[in-house]
Protein backbone atom coordinates (compact mmCIF):
# COMPACT_ATOMS: atom_id res chain seq x y z
CA UNK A 1 0.00 0.00 0.00
CA UNK A 2 1.41 3.19 -1.25
CA UNK A 3 0.36 6.15 1.21
CA UNK A 4 1.05 9.88 -0.35
CA UNK A 5 0.33 12.43 2.54
CA UNK A 6 -0.06 15.98 1.23
CA UNK A 7 2.48 18.60 2.48
CA UNK A 8 1.78 22.06 2.84
CA UNK A 9 4.85 23.28 1.34
CA UNK A 10 5.87 25.82 -2.15
CA UNK A 11 4.74 24.06 -4.98
CA UNK A 12 5.28 25.17 -8.88
CA UNK A 13 1.57 25.57 -10.32
CA UNK A 14 2.74 22.83 -12.64
CA UNK A 15 3.91 20.25 -9.86
CA UNK A 16 0.52 20.67 -8.17
CA UNK A 17 -1.38 20.38 -11.14
CA UNK A 18 0.10 17.04 -11.60
CA UNK A 19 -1.33 16.20 -8.57
CA UNK A 20 -4.61 17.15 -8.97
CA UNK A 21 -4.58 15.65 -12.53
CA UNK A 22 -2.47 12.46 -12.62
CA UNK A 23 -3.78 11.59 -15.76
CA UNK A 24 -2.97 14.75 -18.02
CA UNK A 25 -0.82 13.60 -20.44
CA UNK A 26 1.53 16.73 -19.92
CA UNK A 27 2.03 19.11 -17.42
CA UNK A 28 0.56 21.94 -19.13
CA UNK A 29 -2.85 20.09 -19.85
CA UNK A 30 -3.09 19.73 -15.75
CA UNK A 31 -2.40 23.28 -15.38
CA UNK A 32 -5.06 24.45 -17.66
CA UNK A 33 -7.39 22.09 -15.42
CA UNK A 34 -6.57 23.25 -12.62
CA UNK A 35 -6.82 27.25 -13.47
CA UNK A 36 -10.03 26.29 -15.16
CA UNK A 37 -10.99 24.55 -11.75
CA UNK A 38 -10.35 27.24 -9.57
CA UNK A 39 -12.34 30.00 -12.01
CA UNK A 40 -15.50 28.02 -11.46
CA UNK A 41 -14.87 29.25 -7.65
CA UNK A 42 -15.01 32.98 -7.32
CA UNK A 43 -14.31 32.87 -3.22
CA UNK A 44 -10.94 31.11 -4.28
CA UNK A 45 -9.75 33.48 -6.69
CA UNK A 46 -10.87 36.26 -4.45
CA UNK A 47 -8.85 34.78 -1.78
CA UNK A 48 -5.68 33.88 -3.74
CA UNK A 49 -5.54 37.09 -5.31
CA UNK A 50 -5.50 38.81 -1.71
CA UNK A 51 -3.01 36.34 -1.33
CA UNK A 52 -0.67 38.02 -4.27
CA UNK A 53 -1.47 35.46 -6.29
CA UNK A 54 -2.12 35.96 -10.38
CA UNK A 55 -2.40 33.62 -12.94
CA UNK A 56 1.06 34.38 -14.17
CA UNK A 57 2.95 32.60 -10.73
CA UNK A 58 4.75 30.00 -11.62
CA UNK A 59 5.38 29.27 -8.03
CA UNK A 60 2.81 29.00 -5.40
CA UNK A 61 3.63 29.84 -1.53
CA UNK A 62 2.13 27.50 1.42
CA UNK A 63 -0.46 30.48 1.96
CA UNK A 64 -1.95 30.22 -1.31
CA UNK A 65 -1.31 26.14 -1.67
CA UNK A 66 -3.17 26.17 1.65
CA UNK A 67 -5.99 28.28 0.44
CA UNK A 68 -6.18 26.23 -3.04
CA UNK A 69 -6.49 22.90 -0.47
CA UNK A 70 -9.03 24.60 1.59
CA UNK A 71 -11.76 24.98 -0.94
CA UNK A 72 -10.34 22.20 -3.46
CA UNK A 73 -9.81 19.73 -1.02
CA UNK A 74 -6.04 17.62 -0.53
CA UNK A 75 -5.00 16.22 -4.37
Amino acid sequence: MNEFTFRIRPYSKRELAMLYFPCTKNGESAVKNLHNLMLRNPDLMEELAEARYHSRCRMLTPLQVRIIVRYLGEP
